[in-house]
Protein backbone atom coordinates (compact mmCIF):
# COMPACT_ATOMS: atom_id res chain seq x y z
CA UNK A 1 0.00 0.00 0.00
CA UNK A 2 1.29 3.49 -0.91
CA UNK A 3 0.03 6.28 1.34
CA UNK A 4 -1.15 9.54 -0.24
CA UNK A 5 -3.23 12.70 0.26
CA UNK A 6 -5.60 14.92 -1.72
CA UNK A 7 -4.11 17.26 -4.34
CA UNK A 8 -0.43 17.56 -5.14
CA UNK A 9 1.59 17.41 -8.35
CA UNK A 10 4.08 15.13 -10.10
CA UNK A 11 7.05 17.21 -11.28
CA UNK A 12 9.95 15.54 -13.07
CA UNK A 13 12.17 14.30 -10.21
CA UNK A 14 15.62 15.01 -11.73
CA UNK A 15 17.20 12.86 -9.02
CA UNK A 16 18.88 10.07 -10.96
CA UNK A 17 22.41 11.54 -11.04
CA UNK A 18 22.62 12.58 -7.41
CA UNK A 19 20.65 9.70 -5.87
CA UNK A 20 23.38 7.39 -7.18
CA UNK A 21 26.18 9.73 -6.08
CA UNK A 22 27.74 8.64 -2.77
CA UNK A 23 28.35 11.42 -0.26
CA UNK A 24 31.74 13.09 -0.71
CA UNK A 25 33.44 15.06 2.06
CA UNK A 26 34.39 18.61 1.12
CA UNK A 27 37.46 19.89 3.01
CA UNK A 28 36.63 22.98 5.07
CA UNK A 29 37.74 26.37 3.74
CA UNK A 30 40.48 28.55 5.24
CA UNK A 31 37.78 30.67 6.88
CA UNK A 32 34.23 29.83 7.90
CA UNK A 33 31.47 32.39 8.35
CA UNK A 34 28.96 31.22 10.96
CA UNK A 35 25.77 33.31 11.21
CA UNK A 36 24.11 33.67 14.58
CA UNK A 37 20.72 33.24 12.91
CA UNK A 38 20.30 29.69 11.58
CA UNK A 39 16.90 28.71 12.96
CA UNK A 40 13.31 29.85 13.38
CA UNK A 41 13.09 31.88 16.57
CA UNK A 42 15.40 34.24 18.43
CA UNK A 43 18.90 34.59 16.93
CA UNK A 44 21.87 33.74 19.11
CA UNK A 45 24.35 36.20 20.56
CA UNK A 46 28.09 35.51 20.17
CA UNK A 47 29.66 34.17 23.38
CA UNK A 48 33.21 34.44 22.05
CA UNK A 49 35.27 37.50 21.21
CA UNK A 50 37.81 38.43 18.57
CA UNK A 51 41.14 36.71 19.21
CA UNK A 52 39.66 33.73 21.08
CA UNK A 53 40.82 30.28 20.07
CA UNK A 54 37.89 27.94 19.52
CA UNK A 55 37.78 24.21 18.91
CA UNK A 56 35.63 22.12 16.61
CA UNK A 57 32.22 21.65 18.25
CA UNK A 58 32.67 24.45 20.79
CA UNK A 59 29.60 26.59 21.45
CA UNK A 60 30.13 30.09 20.04
CA UNK A 61 26.57 31.45 20.13
CA UNK A 62 23.55 31.03 22.40
CA UNK A 63 20.31 32.61 23.58
CA UNK A 64 18.20 32.38 26.71
CA UNK A 65 15.04 32.33 24.59
CA UNK A 66 13.03 29.10 24.52
CA UNK A 67 12.62 29.08 20.74
CA UNK A 68 16.29 29.12 19.80
CA UNK A 69 19.23 26.76 19.33
CA UNK A 70 22.93 27.15 20.22
CA UNK A 71 25.53 27.49 17.46
CA UNK A 72 28.92 25.76 17.40
CA UNK A 73 32.29 26.21 15.70
CA UNK A 74 32.65 24.00 12.63
CA UNK A 75 36.46 24.21 12.63
CA UNK A 76 39.18 24.93 15.17
CA UNK A 77 41.07 28.20 14.96
CA UNK A 78 41.06 31.87 15.95
CA UNK A 79 38.06 34.16 15.87
CA UNK A 80 39.12 36.81 13.34
CA UNK A 81 36.12 39.10 13.57
CA UNK A 82 32.47 39.34 14.57
CA UNK A 83 30.41 41.41 12.18
CA UNK A 84 27.24 41.67 10.13
CA UNK A 85 27.33 39.68 6.92
CA UNK A 86 25.13 38.52 4.05
CA UNK A 87 22.67 35.77 4.99
CA UNK A 88 21.01 33.19 2.68
CA UNK A 89 17.60 34.67 3.62
CA UNK A 90 18.55 37.84 1.74
CA UNK A 91 19.05 39.88 4.90
CA UNK A 92 22.05 40.65 7.11
CA UNK A 93 23.02 38.63 10.17
CA UNK A 94 25.64 38.86 12.88
CA UNK A 95 28.29 36.22 12.20
CA UNK A 96 31.47 34.83 13.74
CA UNK A 97 34.41 34.55 11.31
CA UNK A 98 36.85 31.78 12.25
CA UNK A 99 40.26 31.28 10.65
CA UNK A 100 40.67 27.54 10.17
CA UNK A 101 43.97 26.20 11.54
CA UNK A 102 43.43 22.85 9.83
CA UNK A 103 43.84 20.87 13.04
CA UNK A 104 40.17 20.13 13.80
CA UNK A 105 41.02 20.14 17.49
CA UNK A 106 37.93 18.79 19.22
CA UNK A 107 36.06 20.43 22.06
CA UNK A 108 35.52 18.25 25.14
CA UNK A 109 32.25 16.54 24.24
CA UNK A 110 30.23 14.16 26.39
CA UNK A 111 28.84 11.06 24.67
CA UNK A 112 26.04 9.47 26.71
CA UNK A 113 26.62 5.70 26.70
CA UNK A 114 23.87 5.24 29.31
CA UNK A 115 21.19 7.21 27.46
CA UNK A 116 18.64 4.41 27.98
CA UNK A 117 18.59 5.21 31.70
CA UNK A 118 18.15 8.96 31.17
CA UNK A 119 14.89 10.88 31.48
CA UNK A 120 13.14 12.46 28.52
CA UNK A 121 13.93 15.88 29.97
CA UNK A 122 17.66 15.12 30.20
CA UNK A 123 17.75 13.73 26.67
CA UNK A 124 15.94 16.79 25.34
CA UNK A 125 18.51 18.95 27.10
CA UNK A 126 21.27 17.28 25.08
CA UNK A 127 19.27 17.84 21.90
CA UNK A 128 19.19 21.55 22.71
CA UNK A 129 22.87 21.79 23.62
CA UNK A 130 23.80 20.14 20.32
CA UNK A 131 22.01 22.93 18.45
CA UNK A 132 19.74 20.56 16.52
CA UNK A 133 17.13 22.12 14.25
CA UNK A 134 14.92 20.71 11.51
CA UNK A 135 17.19 19.48 8.74
CA UNK A 136 14.41 19.38 6.15
CA UNK A 137 14.76 23.11 5.51
CA UNK A 138 12.46 24.74 8.08
CA UNK A 139 15.18 24.81 10.80
CA UNK A 140 12.74 24.87 13.73
CA UNK A 141 14.57 24.11 17.02
CA UNK A 142 14.09 20.39 17.62
CA UNK A 143 14.09 20.55 21.41
CA UNK A 144 11.06 22.87 21.26
CA UNK A 145 9.20 20.36 19.11
CA UNK A 146 10.03 17.51 21.45
CA UNK A 147 9.19 19.35 24.68
CA UNK A 148 5.84 20.51 23.32
CA UNK A 149 4.97 16.93 22.30
CA UNK A 150 6.01 14.91 25.37
CA UNK A 151 2.97 13.17 26.84
CA UNK A 152 0.71 14.38 24.02
CA UNK A 153 1.52 12.18 21.01
CA UNK A 154 1.14 8.51 20.18
CA UNK A 155 2.81 8.51 16.76
CA UNK A 156 6.34 9.50 15.76
CA UNK A 157 6.81 10.07 12.03
CA UNK A 158 10.36 10.14 10.69
CA UNK A 159 10.16 12.02 7.41
CA UNK A 160 12.21 10.49 4.60
CA UNK A 161 9.88 11.59 1.79
CA UNK A 162 12.27 14.13 0.21
CA UNK A 163 9.65 14.96 -2.40
CA UNK A 164 11.18 18.06 -4.00
CA UNK A 165 12.89 17.58 -7.37
CA UNK A 166 16.70 17.36 -7.60
CA UNK A 167 17.36 16.90 -3.85
CA UNK A 168 18.77 13.52 -2.81
CA UNK A 169 20.79 14.33 0.32
CA UNK A 170 18.28 12.60 2.63
CA UNK A 171 18.13 9.61 0.26
CA UNK A 172 21.90 9.16 0.46
CA UNK A 173 21.82 9.60 4.25
CA UNK A 174 19.20 6.85 4.54
CA UNK A 175 21.56 4.56 2.62
CA UNK A 176 24.83 5.60 4.24
CA UNK A 177 23.75 6.71 7.75
CA UNK A 178 21.08 4.07 8.37
CA UNK A 179 22.43 3.18 11.81
CA UNK A 180 22.31 6.80 12.96
CA UNK A 181 18.75 7.36 11.71
CA UNK A 182 17.41 4.20 13.35
CA UNK A 183 19.45 4.92 16.49
CA UNK A 184 17.94 8.39 16.73
CA UNK A 185 14.45 6.93 16.31
CA UNK A 186 15.10 4.56 19.23
CA UNK A 187 16.17 7.49 21.40
CA UNK A 188 12.94 9.27 20.50
CA UNK A 189 10.93 6.18 21.42
CA UNK A 190 12.66 6.29 24.82
CA UNK A 191 11.31 9.83 25.23
CA UNK A 192 7.84 8.71 24.05
CA UNK A 193 7.34 5.26 25.62
CA UNK A 194 3.66 5.02 24.60
CA UNK A 195 4.26 5.91 20.95
CA UNK A 196 4.91 3.91 17.80
CA UNK A 197 7.25 5.05 15.04
CA UNK A 198 6.64 5.26 11.29
CA UNK A 199 9.56 5.95 8.97
CA UNK A 200 7.92 7.43 5.87
CA UNK A 201 9.75 7.06 2.54
CA UNK A 202 8.50 7.72 -1.00
CA UNK A 203 8.18 4.72 -3.29
CA UNK A 204 10.80 6.08 -5.71
CA UNK A 205 13.51 5.19 -3.16
CA UNK A 206 13.28 1.37 -3.01
CA UNK A 207 16.89 0.96 -1.88
CA UNK A 208 16.29 3.30 1.09
CA UNK A 209 13.07 1.43 1.96
CA UNK A 210 15.00 -1.84 1.91
CA UNK A 211 17.89 -0.49 4.01
CA UNK A 212 15.67 1.02 6.70
CA UNK A 213 13.31 -1.99 6.76
CA UNK A 214 16.23 -4.33 7.33
CA UNK A 215 17.61 -2.15 10.13
CA UNK A 216 14.30 -2.05 12.07
CA UNK A 217 13.00 -5.56 11.41
CA UNK A 218 13.53 -6.65 15.03
CA UNK A 219 11.80 -3.63 16.59
CA UNK A 220 8.03 -4.09 16.88
CA UNK A 221 7.45 -0.40 17.59
CA UNK A 222 8.93 0.74 14.28
CA UNK A 223 7.81 0.22 10.69
CA UNK A 224 8.33 1.73 7.25
CA UNK A 225 5.41 3.52 5.59
CA UNK A 226 5.81 3.57 1.81
CA UNK A 227 4.46 6.82 0.38
CA UNK A 228 3.12 7.48 -3.09
CA UNK A 229 5.64 9.57 -5.02
CA UNK A 230 3.95 12.97 -5.14
CA UNK A 231 4.77 16.54 -4.16
CA UNK A 232 4.39 17.90 -1.42
CA UNK A 233 4.27 14.49 0.26
CA UNK A 234 6.92 15.54 2.79
CA UNK A 235 4.93 18.45 4.21
CA UNK A 236 3.95 17.74 7.82
CA UNK A 237 0.18 18.06 7.47
CA UNK A 238 0.06 16.06 4.24
CA UNK A 239 2.38 13.41 5.67
CA UNK A 240 0.23 13.00 8.79
CA UNK A 241 -2.90 12.71 6.65
CA UNK A 242 -1.22 10.15 4.39
CA UNK A 243 0.06 7.74 7.04
CA UNK A 244 -2.45 8.16 9.87
CA UNK A 245 -5.61 9.52 8.21
CA UNK A 246 -5.70 12.33 10.79
CA UNK A 247 -6.35 15.97 9.93
CA UNK A 248 -4.31 18.76 11.49
CA UNK A 249 -6.82 21.60 12.02
CA UNK A 250 -6.14 24.99 10.36
CA UNK A 251 -3.70 26.99 12.45
CA UNK A 252 -2.89 23.95 14.60
CA UNK A 253 0.30 21.91 14.95
CA UNK A 254 1.01 18.18 14.44
CA UNK A 255 0.85 17.68 18.19
CA UNK A 256 -2.88 18.51 17.97
CA UNK A 257 -3.23 15.37 15.85
CA UNK A 258 -1.17 13.28 18.26
CA UNK A 259 1.92 13.26 16.02
CA UNK A 260 5.53 14.40 16.11
CA UNK A 261 7.25 14.71 12.72
CA UNK A 262 11.04 14.91 12.35
CA UNK A 263 13.24 14.70 9.27
CA UNK A 264 15.47 11.62 8.87
CA UNK A 265 18.68 13.67 9.17
CA UNK A 266 17.31 15.51 12.21
CA UNK A 267 16.78 12.08 13.77
CA UNK A 268 20.35 11.07 12.87
CA UNK A 269 21.59 14.32 14.43
CA UNK A 270 19.89 13.32 17.71
CA UNK A 271 21.84 10.03 17.67
CA UNK A 272 25.12 11.82 16.92
CA UNK A 273 24.51 14.35 19.68
CA UNK A 274 23.64 11.89 22.45
CA UNK A 275 25.61 8.75 21.57
CA UNK A 276 28.63 10.38 19.92
CA UNK A 277 28.65 13.80 21.56
CA UNK A 278 28.65 15.65 18.22
CA UNK A 279 26.78 18.96 17.78
CA UNK A 280 25.49 20.19 14.41
CA UNK A 281 28.54 21.44 12.50
CA UNK A 282 28.11 19.62 9.16
CA UNK A 283 25.39 19.24 6.53
CA UNK A 284 24.97 16.91 3.57
CA UNK A 285 24.09 19.14 0.61
CA UNK A 286 22.92 18.16 -2.88
CA UNK A 287 24.57 20.34 -5.54
CA UNK A 288 22.67 20.01 -8.82
CA UNK A 289 20.73 21.75 -11.57
CA UNK A 290 21.07 22.24 -15.32
CA UNK A 291 23.90 24.77 -14.95
CA UNK A 292 26.06 22.53 -12.71
CA UNK A 293 28.83 20.49 -14.36
CA UNK A 294 28.95 17.48 -12.01
CA UNK A 295 25.95 17.06 -9.66
CA UNK A 296 27.04 15.72 -6.27
CA UNK A 297 26.12 15.13 -2.64
CA UNK A 298 28.68 16.85 -0.43
CA UNK A 299 29.26 16.72 3.31
CA UNK A 300 30.27 20.27 4.19
CA UNK A 301 31.00 22.30 7.30
CA UNK A 302 28.48 24.88 8.42
CA UNK A 303 29.87 28.29 7.48
CA UNK A 304 31.38 27.19 4.16
CA UNK A 305 30.68 29.80 1.42
CA UNK A 306 28.46 28.43 -1.36
CA UNK A 307 31.10 29.08 -4.02
CA UNK A 308 33.22 26.22 -2.63
CA UNK A 309 30.35 23.78 -3.22
CA UNK A 310 29.99 24.91 -6.83
CA UNK A 311 33.75 24.54 -7.37
CA UNK A 312 33.64 21.01 -5.92
CA UNK A 313 30.87 20.16 -8.42
CA UNK A 314 33.03 21.21 -11.37
CA UNK A 315 31.73 24.76 -11.63
CA UNK A 316 29.07 25.97 -14.03
CA UNK A 317 28.48 24.67 -17.55
CA UNK A 318 27.08 28.10 -18.34
CA UNK A 319 26.24 31.23 -16.41
CA UNK A 320 23.21 30.32 -14.24
CA UNK A 321 20.02 32.29 -14.61
CA UNK A 322 18.91 31.38 -11.08
CA UNK A 323 20.58 29.91 -7.98
CA UNK A 324 18.48 28.44 -5.19
CA UNK A 325 19.34 27.19 -1.70
CA UNK A 326 16.93 24.33 -1.04
CA UNK A 327 14.49 22.78 -3.50
CA UNK A 328 13.15 24.40 -6.69
CA UNK A 329 9.63 24.54 -5.22
CA UNK A 330 10.24 26.09 -1.79
CA UNK A 331 13.91 27.08 -1.75
CA UNK A 332 15.39 30.58 -1.38
CA UNK A 333 16.82 32.40 -4.41
CA UNK A 334 20.43 33.42 -3.80
CA UNK A 335 22.02 36.66 -4.91
CA UNK A 336 25.61 35.80 -3.92
CA UNK A 337 27.76 32.67 -3.69
CA UNK A 338 29.64 34.26 -0.80
CA UNK A 339 26.82 33.48 1.64
CA UNK A 340 27.52 30.44 3.86
CA UNK A 341 25.99 27.02 4.30
CA UNK A 342 23.69 27.09 7.35
CA UNK A 343 21.98 24.37 9.37
CA UNK A 344 18.93 24.36 7.11
CA UNK A 345 20.90 23.96 3.88
CA UNK A 346 20.06 20.67 2.17
CA UNK A 347 20.58 21.63 -1.45
CA UNK A 348 22.20 24.20 -3.75
CA UNK A 349 20.68 24.31 -7.23
CA UNK A 350 21.73 26.34 -10.27
CA UNK A 351 19.55 26.60 -13.38
CA UNK A 352 20.31 27.68 -16.93
CA UNK A 353 18.40 30.46 -18.66
CA UNK A 354 16.46 28.10 -20.92
CA UNK A 355 14.47 26.88 -17.91
CA UNK A 356 12.93 30.29 -17.21
CA UNK A 357 9.12 29.88 -17.54
CA UNK A 358 8.19 33.51 -16.90
CA UNK A 359 6.02 35.34 -19.42
CA UNK A 360 5.45 39.05 -19.90
CA UNK A 361 1.69 39.01 -19.34
CA UNK A 362 0.55 36.11 -17.14
CA UNK A 363 -3.20 35.55 -17.32
CA UNK A 364 -5.70 33.41 -15.44
CA UNK A 365 -7.77 31.28 -17.82
CA UNK A 366 -10.00 30.05 -14.97
CA UNK A 367 -9.21 26.40 -15.62
CA UNK A 368 -9.30 25.52 -11.92
CA UNK A 369 -6.16 23.37 -12.03
CA UNK A 370 -4.66 25.31 -9.12
CA UNK A 371 -7.69 24.37 -7.01
CA UNK A 372 -7.33 20.70 -7.95
CA UNK A 373 -3.67 20.47 -6.90
CA UNK A 374 -3.76 22.62 -3.74
CA UNK A 375 -2.93 20.24 -0.86
CA UNK A 376 -4.50 22.65 1.65
CA UNK A 377 -7.88 22.72 -0.16
CA UNK A 378 -7.75 26.46 -0.72
CA UNK A 379 -9.06 28.55 -3.64
CA UNK A 380 -5.94 30.01 -5.29
CA UNK A 381 -7.93 31.56 -8.15
CA UNK A 382 -9.92 33.80 -5.82
CA UNK A 383 -7.05 34.46 -3.42
CA UNK A 384 -5.01 35.71 -6.39
CA UNK A 385 -7.89 37.86 -7.66
CA UNK A 386 -8.39 39.59 -4.31
CA UNK A 387 -4.67 39.92 -3.57
CA UNK A 388 -4.07 41.57 -6.95
CA UNK A 389 -6.76 44.14 -5.98
CA UNK A 390 -5.21 44.66 -2.51
CA UNK A 391 -8.38 43.28 -0.94
CA UNK A 392 -6.66 41.53 1.97
CA UNK A 393 -9.84 41.27 4.03
CA UNK A 394 -11.18 38.79 1.47
CA UNK A 395 -7.81 37.03 1.35
CA UNK A 396 -8.09 36.54 5.09
CA UNK A 397 -11.61 35.20 4.73
CA UNK A 398 -10.31 32.68 2.19
CA UNK A 399 -7.67 31.52 4.71
CA UNK A 400 -4.64 32.70 2.73
CA UNK A 401 -2.54 32.20 5.89
CA UNK A 402 -3.12 28.45 5.58
CA UNK A 403 -1.14 28.52 2.33
CA UNK A 404 2.14 26.73 2.98
CA UNK A 405 3.77 28.23 -0.13
CA UNK A 406 4.50 24.81 -1.62
CA UNK A 407 4.33 26.19 -5.17
CA UNK A 408 2.08 23.43 -6.51
CA UNK A 409 -0.41 25.96 -7.90
CA UNK A 410 2.31 28.01 -9.59
CA UNK A 411 3.81 24.88 -11.12
CA UNK A 412 0.47 23.73 -12.52
CA UNK A 413 -0.79 27.10 -13.78
CA UNK A 414 -0.96 27.20 -17.62
CA UNK A 415 -1.28 30.99 -17.44
CA UNK A 416 2.09 31.33 -15.64
CA UNK A 417 0.62 33.38 -12.79
CA UNK A 418 2.95 34.23 -9.92
CA UNK A 419 0.55 32.66 -7.45
CA UNK A 420 2.88 31.63 -4.63
CA UNK A 421 4.67 34.98 -4.62
CA UNK A 422 1.35 36.81 -4.52
CA UNK A 423 0.15 34.71 -1.59
CA UNK A 424 3.40 35.31 0.30
CA UNK A 425 2.83 39.05 0.06
CA UNK A 426 -0.85 38.68 0.94
CA UNK A 427 -0.04 36.71 4.08
CA UNK A 428 2.21 39.52 5.26
CA UNK A 429 -0.48 42.10 4.59
CA UNK A 430 -3.10 40.04 6.42
CA UNK A 431 -0.84 39.83 9.46
CA UNK A 432 -0.34 43.59 9.36
CA UNK A 433 -4.12 44.08 9.35
CA UNK A 434 -4.55 41.75 12.30
CA UNK A 435 -1.93 43.62 14.32
CA UNK A 436 -3.65 46.92 13.66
Amino acid sequence: MSYSFRGGIHPEPHKRETSCAAIETLPPPDEVVIPMSMHIGVPCEPIVKVGDYVRLGQKIGDSSAFVSAPIHASVSGAVKRIAMTLHPSGSQSMAVFIENDGKDELYDLEPQDDWESMSADALTGFVREAGIVGHGGAAFPTQVKIRSAIGKVDTLIINGAECEPYISSDHRCMLENTKEIVGGAKILLKMFPEASCLIAIESNKPDAIEAISKAIEKDSRMQVATLKTKYPQGSEKQLIKSVTGREVPPGALPVNAGCLVLNVETTAAIYRAIVQGRPVVRRVVTVAGSAVAQPKNLKVRVGTPLKYLIEAAGGFIEEPQKIIMGGPMMGLSQFSLDVPVIKGTNALLAFAANEDRRVEEPKCIRCGRCVQVCPMRLLPTYMYLYASKDNYEECDRLHVNDCMECGACTFECPGSLHLTQMFRVAKGKVMERRKK
